[in-house]
């Protein structure tokens, strides 16, 4: 199973951009996904996290009430929609999945991760 994501640029404060996570197979049939991320020095951020029929979903702090994910299960892919961007948001961005039909705060809980898509957010 191999997860792509894609979608990150450079972007000015204020203004938003939004990542997609696309999957071999049929992983998002069964599947918890989450975002994370990763600034320079920095321990990976849980950004958020949404069970496999997306009953379900959880955001971090920082990005609570600007960030949005959501999926395309006919797609086979999974989106975070992000607004009001800060440059604090600035960081690797990657998507992962989960063997089990939750999501979960825990990155040691993911079986496959993406490559990651650099977001840079300027003042």
């Amino acid at each position: 199973v191999q997860l792509q994501a894609s979608g990150g640029g450079l972007v000015q404060a204020g203004g938003s951009l939004k990542l997609a996570c696309s999957a071999s197979g049929r992983i998002f049939g069964s599947y918890g996904m989450a975002w994370y991320r990763q600034a320079p020095g920095k321990e990976r951020e849980f950004i958020g996290g949404m069970s496999w029929n997306g009953a379900w979903k959880s955001y971090g702090d920082s990005v609570k009430g600007r960030f949005t994910m959501s999926r395309d299960t006919r797609k086979t892919a999974v989106y975070l929609q992000m607004n009001a961007l800060k440059p604090e948001d600035t960081a690797v961005y990657y998507c992962a999945a989960r063997a089990a039909p939750g999501s979960s705060y825990n990155k040691g809980d993911y079986d496959y991760w993406g490559q990651g898509t650099l977001v840079t957010v300027s003042s």
